[in-house]
């Protein structure tokens, strides 16, 4: 057997109807089949110092299964004697239960033509995305029958979503499970309770294919972009869902309920959207104008999104929506997450560089403004960032409460999430942690590519397009 590393641990663990939430028995090291086809992981009790063992192995689908667990081990010499028998190279993969829906592989188009955005996995600079991929979704407790399907053409951003909750969901320690077909998700931990969540993401009113396609820009109005085209888009989206009535379902009545949502709408929308949702939910806006020689931000109010639809604007104003508990939401469910996620937990970049770029919330009093960064992925600065040293599910994952909710989300349900509530008639946030960052684009270099700075990206985007136009025109 050979010893697995903490971000590749970090991984398998995920798999774990509780993920990475182990208690008061806490893993110090684990160990792999030569095959990987078996992982065990010891354990030490924070309190008493007992060893325990728990083997996973993978069943006949690749979905990996708990075939033993052991807490009361006389010492650690014991455990890894028990992971060294249990850890057998070639041993057959475990059966999939009676009953039990057996994985449809993801790599396995089954005569499908795959959307271009699922054919960019098989590229190099891709490849780590589909591995992280394929574990979340051996990972999900009972996905849906088509759910590789829907991957693999049409409804993959949908999928991936999914994918990143589960993988944000059991990396703060929560029990997920998808005991019915809707909402998707139940989520429980000892100090939040536990709640229902469903997931959706906002699609563009007309189809566009998302490969190759020229980002949009952020609206240079605020009215525009806190109240325009990208806030109708979300408010479509939610009322759509509430409008299925998930919160009065029986084994829903009575919890709270969320709708977790990612944006699609647009070509690289989600760089900017946030603000829209904010404006929709809340019917806030924020805006910098310069009084009497300072710089500050003035709150507006709106009570409508701007068009003709006159959709009302302030979901989360009164009590028309009590049902709603919370929205959950990233700026961050795109492929370069899953690059990032699985170079950081120390996959390899395959020839390739990693850079990340953007803004981070500037927690001075008044700030108006992100602090930009640039950062290398693989660098001791970007890892540097989070205690974890590689980069976290949650790193961008937001709840926007509902002051009129119901059945309130318990902030310590989600606990590594960022956090928005009303307090003393204002907005406020509480995020755990500390370099949030606002918005980002990554980049996929060569070696060869020089390295930018956050001051430099829109000349150096501009000069790497021209570059790799002339590079593909030579190679014909």
């Amino acid at each position: 057997m050979r010893p697995v590393p903490r971000g590749l641990f970090d991984v398998y663990a995920l798999a774990l109807p509780h993920g990475h939430g182990f208690g008061e028995r806490l893993p110090f090291e684990a160990w792999q089949s030569p095959d990987d086809h078996g992982c065990a992981m010891l354990t030490r009790h924070a309190e008493d110092g007992s060893i325990g063992l728990i083997v996973i192995r993978r069943r006949e689908d690749m979905v990996w299964t708990v075939i033993s667990e052991d807490h009361a081990l006389e010492s650690i010499e014991a455990a890894r004697a028990r992971a060294q028998a249990a850890l057998v190279n070639g041993a057959p993969l475990e059966p999939v239960p009676s009953g039990v829906q057996r994985r449809t592989p993801l790599h396995d188009l089954e005569g499908r033509e795959p959307s271009k955005i699922f054919s960019m996995l098989f590229q190099p600079s891709h490849q780590n995305v589909a591995w992280l991929l394929n574990q979340l979704y051996l990972s999900l407790p009972r996905p849906d029958r088509n759910w590789a399907a829907d991957c693999q053409t049409e409804n993959f951003h949908t999928r991936l979503w999914e994918a990143q909750l589960l993988a944000s969901f059991r990396e703060q320690g929560i029990l997920v499970t998808q005991p019915v077909e809707s909402p998707d998700f139940r989520i429980e931990n000892r100090k939040g309770g536990a709640a229902w969540v469903e997931a959706v993401t906002a699609n563009p009113p007309v189809r566009f294919e998302p490969v190759g396609a020229r980002p949009t820009r952020q609206p240079a109005e605020s009215a525009e972009l806190f109240f325009g085209s990208a806030a109708l888009r979300f408010a479509k989206t939610i009322g759509n869902k509430l409008q299925r009535g998930y919160a009065d379902l029986p084994h829903v009545a009575g919890m709270p309920f969320a709708i977790a949502i990612a944006d699609f709408h647009a070509p690289a929308s989600m760089m900017w959207s946030r603000e829209a949702l904010m404006g929709y939910l809340y019917g806030i806006s924020a805006e910098a104008l310069e009084i009497n020689g300072e710089r500050i931000a003035v709150g507006n109010e709106a009570t409508q999104l701007l068009g003709a639809s006159g959709f009302p604007a302030g979901l989360f104003r009164d009590d028309a929506h009590s049902e709603l508990s919370a929205i959950i939401f990233t700026n961050a469910c795109t492929l370069s997450k899953f690059n990032r996620a699985a170079i950081t937990a120390g996959m390899p970049t395959r020839g390739r560089r990693y850079v990340r770029y953007g803004k981070m919330f500037d927690p001075q009093p008044h700030a108006l403004d992100g602090l930009p960064f640039c950062l290398d992925v693989t660098s001791e600065e970007y890892r540097g960032l989070w205690p974890q040293g590689y980069e976290p599910w949650c790193a961008e994952l937001e709840v926007f409460h509902n002051p009129f909710a119901r059945h309130s989300l318990p902030h310590a349900l989600l606990p590594e999430a960022t956090h928005w509530f009303e307090q003393d008639g204002a907005i406020d946030n509480r995020a755990y942690y500390p370099n949030t960052i606002l918005w980002s684009g990554t980049l996929v270099l060569d070696p060869e590519d020089p390295m930018p700075t956050y001051e430099t990206i829109p000349a150096f985007l501009e000069d790497l397009a021209q570059r790799r136009m002339a590079k593909r025109k030579k190679t014909g």
